[in-house]
Protein backbone atom coordinates (compact mmCIF):
# COMPACT_ATOMS: atom_id res chain seq x y z
CA UNK A 1 0.00 0.00 0.00
CA UNK A 2 1.03 3.53 -1.08
CA UNK A 3 1.65 5.84 1.18
CA UNK A 4 -1.09 8.31 0.12
CA UNK A 5 -3.39 5.23 0.42
CA UNK A 6 -2.43 4.34 3.81
CA UNK A 7 -3.23 8.17 4.83
CA UNK A 8 -6.68 7.42 3.03
CA UNK A 9 -7.57 4.65 4.78
CA UNK A 10 -6.57 6.06 7.92
CA UNK A 11 -8.52 9.40 7.54
CA UNK A 12 -11.56 6.90 6.06
CA UNK A 13 -10.84 5.21 9.58
CA UNK A 14 -10.93 8.32 11.62
CA UNK A 15 -14.14 9.30 9.83
CA UNK A 16 -15.90 6.29 10.74
CA UNK A 17 -14.85 6.22 14.11
CA UNK A 18 -16.09 9.73 14.49
CA UNK A 19 -19.47 9.10 12.84
CA UNK A 20 -20.23 5.94 14.68
CA UNK A 21 -19.29 7.55 18.13
CA UNK A 22 -21.63 10.34 17.43
CA UNK A 23 -24.32 7.81 16.47
CA UNK A 24 -23.44 6.15 20.16
CA UNK A 25 -23.54 9.31 22.33
CA UNK A 26 -27.24 10.03 20.60
CA UNK A 27 -29.02 7.87 23.02
CA UNK A 28 -31.90 10.31 23.20
CA UNK A 29 -32.42 10.63 19.86
CA UNK A 30 -32.56 6.96 19.78
CA UNK A 31 -35.43 6.54 23.03
CA UNK A 32 -36.89 9.41 21.32
CA UNK A 33 -37.31 7.54 17.46
CA UNK A 34 -38.35 3.97 19.47
CA UNK A 35 -40.72 6.03 21.62
CA UNK A 36 -40.07 4.18 25.05
CA UNK A 37 -37.49 4.83 27.96
CA UNK A 38 -36.19 1.35 29.54
CA UNK A 39 -35.62 2.46 33.66
CA UNK A 40 -33.50 0.10 35.49
CA UNK A 41 -35.27 -0.19 39.06
CA UNK A 42 -34.92 -2.28 42.19
CA UNK A 43 -37.64 -4.78 42.74
CA UNK A 44 -36.78 -5.71 46.72
CA UNK A 45 -36.34 -2.38 47.99
CA UNK A 46 -40.10 -0.81 49.35
CA UNK A 47 -41.00 1.95 49.07
CA UNK A 48 -38.58 2.90 46.62
CA UNK A 49 -38.93 -0.54 43.96
CA UNK A 50 -40.62 -3.03 44.94
CA UNK A 51 -43.43 -5.64 43.63
CA UNK A 52 -47.13 -4.69 44.82
CA UNK A 53 -48.55 -8.19 46.49
CA UNK A 54 -51.98 -7.40 45.05
CA UNK A 55 -51.52 -6.64 41.16
CA UNK A 56 -47.91 -8.15 41.00
CA UNK A 57 -46.67 -4.91 39.50
CA UNK A 58 -43.20 -2.65 40.28
CA UNK A 59 -44.40 0.53 42.51
CA UNK A 60 -42.32 2.67 44.18
CA UNK A 61 -41.22 6.06 44.71
CA UNK A 62 -37.93 5.52 42.01
CA UNK A 63 -40.73 3.88 39.62
CA UNK A 64 -43.04 7.21 39.88
CA UNK A 65 -40.18 9.28 38.90
CA UNK A 66 -39.38 6.94 36.07
CA UNK A 67 -42.99 7.35 34.51
CA UNK A 68 -42.42 10.79 35.33
CA UNK A 69 -39.44 11.53 33.10
CA UNK A 70 -40.60 9.46 30.32
CA UNK A 71 -43.78 11.45 30.06
CA UNK A 72 -41.72 14.66 29.72
CA UNK A 73 -39.71 12.68 27.07
CA UNK A 74 -43.06 12.25 25.42
CA UNK A 75 -41.93 8.33 25.55
CA UNK A 76 -43.34 5.55 27.63
CA UNK A 77 -41.53 3.90 30.45
CA UNK A 78 -40.58 0.31 30.14
CA UNK A 79 -39.50 -1.36 33.66
CA UNK A 80 -36.36 -3.51 33.82
CA UNK A 81 -35.64 -5.02 37.06
CA UNK A 82 -32.08 -4.76 37.85
CA UNK A 83 -30.22 -5.89 41.24
CA UNK A 84 -28.30 -3.76 43.82
CA UNK A 85 -24.55 -5.02 42.47
CA UNK A 86 -25.52 -5.26 38.88
CA UNK A 87 -27.31 -1.83 38.26
CA UNK A 88 -24.43 -0.15 37.30
CA UNK A 89 -23.43 -2.84 35.02
CA UNK A 90 -26.96 -3.50 33.15
CA UNK A 91 -26.47 0.97 32.62
CA UNK A 92 -23.09 0.58 30.98
CA UNK A 93 -23.55 -2.09 28.69
CA UNK A 94 -26.66 -0.49 27.50
CA UNK A 95 -28.98 -2.60 28.98
CA UNK A 96 -31.05 0.56 30.11
CA UNK A 97 -31.55 3.89 29.04
CA UNK A 98 -31.37 5.41 33.02
CA UNK A 99 -31.29 3.71 36.66
CA UNK A 100 -33.98 5.08 39.07
CA UNK A 101 -32.56 2.52 41.44
CA UNK A 102 -31.92 4.54 44.91
CA UNK A 103 -28.76 5.31 43.14
CA UNK A 104 -26.37 7.63 45.68
CA UNK A 105 -23.89 9.93 44.88
CA UNK A 106 -20.25 9.55 45.39
CA UNK A 107 -16.76 10.32 43.31
CA UNK A 108 -15.97 7.15 42.89
CA UNK A 109 -19.42 6.54 40.93
CA UNK A 110 -19.61 9.68 39.18
CA UNK A 111 -16.01 7.85 37.59
CA UNK A 112 -18.64 5.53 35.91
CA UNK A 113 -21.68 7.35 35.34
CA UNK A 114 -23.25 10.44 35.46
CA UNK A 115 -26.21 11.60 37.76
CA UNK A 116 -29.20 13.52 37.46
CA UNK A 117 -30.11 16.49 39.57
CA UNK A 118 -30.90 15.17 42.98
CA UNK A 119 -34.29 13.30 43.42
CA UNK A 120 -34.37 12.59 47.14
CA UNK A 121 -31.93 13.20 49.73
CA UNK A 122 -32.00 10.18 52.11
CA UNK A 123 -30.32 10.76 55.92
CA UNK A 124 -28.04 7.46 56.13
CA UNK A 125 -28.74 5.97 60.04
CA UNK A 126 -27.71 3.27 62.48
CA UNK A 127 -30.35 1.04 63.54
CA UNK A 128 -30.57 -0.58 66.77
CA UNK A 129 -32.85 -2.48 69.26
CA UNK A 130 -34.42 -0.18 71.49
CA UNK A 131 -32.83 -1.83 75.31
CA UNK A 132 -29.22 -2.68 73.51
CA UNK A 133 -26.25 -0.84 75.27
CA UNK A 134 -25.56 1.36 72.66
CA UNK A 135 -26.72 4.82 72.84
CA UNK A 136 -24.89 6.98 70.94
CA UNK A 137 -23.48 6.60 66.91
CA UNK A 138 -20.32 6.27 68.14
CA UNK A 139 -20.92 3.54 71.04
CA UNK A 140 -20.25 1.46 67.86
CA UNK A 141 -17.11 2.26 66.83
CA UNK A 142 -14.98 -1.23 66.60
CA UNK A 143 -18.45 -3.69 66.47
CA UNK A 144 -20.14 -5.29 63.75
CA UNK A 145 -22.79 -3.62 61.65
CA UNK A 146 -24.70 -5.11 58.55
CA UNK A 147 -25.39 -3.33 55.53
CA UNK A 148 -26.70 -4.38 51.93
CA UNK A 149 -24.09 -5.45 49.20
CA UNK A 150 -23.43 -2.90 46.76
CA UNK A 151 -24.61 0.09 49.33
CA UNK A 152 -22.88 3.43 48.93
CA UNK A 153 -23.32 3.34 53.03
CA UNK A 154 -20.24 0.83 52.60
CA UNK A 155 -18.14 3.58 51.14
CA UNK A 156 -19.86 6.43 53.81
CA UNK A 157 -19.00 4.06 56.70
CA UNK A 158 -15.89 3.76 55.68
CA UNK A 159 -15.11 7.44 56.09
CA UNK A 160 -16.91 8.03 59.17
CA UNK A 161 -16.73 5.33 61.27
CA UNK A 162 -14.17 3.45 59.74
CA UNK A 163 -13.35 0.78 62.80
CA UNK A 164 -16.71 -0.62 62.14
CA UNK A 165 -16.74 -4.03 61.11
CA UNK A 166 -19.23 -4.39 58.10
CA UNK A 167 -21.18 -7.45 57.44
CA UNK A 168 -22.94 -7.08 53.92
CA UNK A 169 -25.98 -9.18 53.13
CA UNK A 170 -27.90 -9.87 49.67
CA UNK A 171 -30.81 -8.01 50.47
CA UNK A 172 -32.41 -5.28 53.71
CA UNK A 173 -34.62 -7.91 54.71
CA UNK A 174 -31.60 -9.87 55.40
CA UNK A 175 -29.28 -6.92 56.70
CA UNK A 176 -32.34 -6.18 59.26
CA UNK A 177 -33.00 -9.95 60.00
CA UNK A 178 -29.31 -10.25 61.30
CA UNK A 179 -29.36 -7.23 63.46
CA UNK A 180 -32.53 -8.70 65.55
CA UNK A 181 -31.17 -12.24 65.79
CA UNK A 182 -27.92 -10.46 67.65
CA UNK A 183 -25.69 -12.16 64.65
CA UNK A 184 -24.43 -7.84 64.33
CA UNK A 185 -24.85 -4.90 66.86
CA UNK A 186 -26.39 -2.65 64.35
CA UNK A 187 -27.86 -1.93 60.74
CA UNK A 188 -26.81 0.57 58.82
CA UNK A 189 -29.57 2.03 56.69
CA UNK A 190 -31.95 4.73 55.13
CA UNK A 191 -34.30 6.45 57.59
CA UNK A 192 -37.08 5.58 55.55
CA UNK A 193 -36.29 2.02 55.60
CA UNK A 194 -35.77 1.61 59.32
CA UNK A 195 -38.97 3.79 59.61
CA UNK A 196 -41.09 0.79 57.36
CA UNK A 197 -38.95 -2.30 59.65
CA UNK A 198 -40.47 -0.38 62.51
CA UNK A 199 -43.63 0.18 61.60
CA UNK A 200 -43.84 -3.54 60.54
CA UNK A 201 -42.48 -4.82 63.87
CA UNK A 202 -45.00 -3.00 65.83
CA UNK A 203 -44.76 -3.67 69.42
CA UNK A 204 -43.10 -6.89 69.29
CA UNK A 205 -39.55 -4.95 68.46
CA UNK A 206 -38.88 -1.54 69.12
CA UNK A 207 -35.55 -0.19 67.29
CA UNK A 208 -34.08 3.10 66.72
CA UNK A 209 -32.17 5.60 65.08
CA UNK A 210 -28.76 6.28 66.55
CA UNK A 211 -27.39 10.00 66.82
CA UNK A 212 -26.09 11.76 65.19
CA UNK A 213 -26.78 10.32 61.40
CA UNK A 214 -23.92 8.75 59.51
CA UNK A 215 -24.93 10.83 56.88
CA UNK A 216 -26.70 12.41 54.28
CA UNK A 217 -26.73 10.54 50.32
CA UNK A 218 -27.42 12.43 47.49
CA UNK A 219 -29.44 10.68 44.90
CA UNK A 220 -29.97 11.03 41.23
CA UNK A 221 -30.93 8.96 38.15
CA UNK A 222 -27.97 7.41 36.40
CA UNK A 223 -27.21 8.21 32.95
CA UNK A 224 -24.45 6.22 30.89
CA UNK A 225 -20.97 8.71 30.20
CA UNK A 226 -20.65 10.66 27.21
CA UNK A 227 -24.74 10.90 26.75
CA UNK A 228 -24.88 14.66 27.69
CA UNK A 229 -28.34 15.23 25.41
CA UNK A 230 -29.63 12.70 26.85
CA UNK A 231 -28.65 13.81 30.70
CA UNK A 232 -29.53 17.28 30.03
CA UNK A 233 -33.12 15.94 28.80
CA UNK A 234 -34.28 14.09 32.14
CA UNK A 235 -32.46 16.75 34.56
CA UNK A 236 -34.77 19.06 32.71
CA UNK A 237 -37.40 16.92 33.19
CA UNK A 238 -36.77 16.60 37.13
CA UNK A 239 -36.91 20.30 37.00
CA UNK A 240 -40.20 20.17 35.39
CA UNK A 241 -41.26 17.77 38.08
CA UNK A 242 -40.48 19.97 40.92
CA UNK A 243 -41.81 23.30 39.37
CA UNK A 244 -44.87 21.33 39.05
CA UNK A 245 -45.44 20.01 42.22
CA UNK A 246 -45.15 16.05 40.85
CA UNK A 247 -42.15 16.03 42.79
CA UNK A 248 -43.46 16.60 46.35
CA UNK A 249 -46.89 14.57 45.25
CA UNK A 250 -44.57 11.65 44.67
CA UNK A 251 -42.87 11.67 48.12
CA UNK A 252 -45.98 12.45 49.93
CA UNK A 253 -47.71 9.34 48.23
CA UNK A 254 -44.58 7.29 49.41
CA UNK A 255 -42.91 8.46 52.54
CA UNK A 256 -44.90 11.36 53.43
CA UNK A 257 -47.22 12.05 56.93
CA UNK A 258 -50.17 9.53 55.79
CA UNK A 259 -47.63 7.30 55.48
CA UNK A 260 -46.16 4.69 57.63
CA UNK A 261 -43.02 6.44 57.34
CA UNK A 262 -44.64 10.28 58.35
CA UNK A 263 -41.43 11.97 56.89
CA UNK A 264 -41.84 15.57 55.87
CA UNK A 265 -39.44 16.52 52.56
CA UNK A 266 -36.67 18.77 53.12
CA UNK A 267 -35.36 19.08 49.95
CA UNK A 268 -35.85 19.86 46.67
CA UNK A 269 -34.65 18.79 43.12
CA UNK A 270 -31.35 20.67 41.91
CA UNK A 271 -27.97 19.74 40.80
CA UNK A 272 -25.97 17.73 43.43
CA UNK A 273 -23.46 19.36 45.29
CA UNK A 274 -19.66 17.58 44.53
Amino acid sequence: MTSSNKLTAALLGLAIAHLSGAVRADELADITARGTLVCGVLANFEPFGFQDPASREIVGYDVDYCKGVAKALGVKPVLQVVSMEARIPELQQGRVDVLAAVLGYSSARAEQLAFTHQYYVAKQVIAVKIGSPFKVRDDLEGKRVSTIKGSSNIAIMGQVMPSVQLISYDDSPSAFLAMVQGKVNGFVVTEPIMHRFAAKLGNDINVEALSPPVGREYWGLGIKKGEQALLDAVSNALDGMEKSGEAEQIFDKWLGPSTIYRMHRDFKIEPIKG
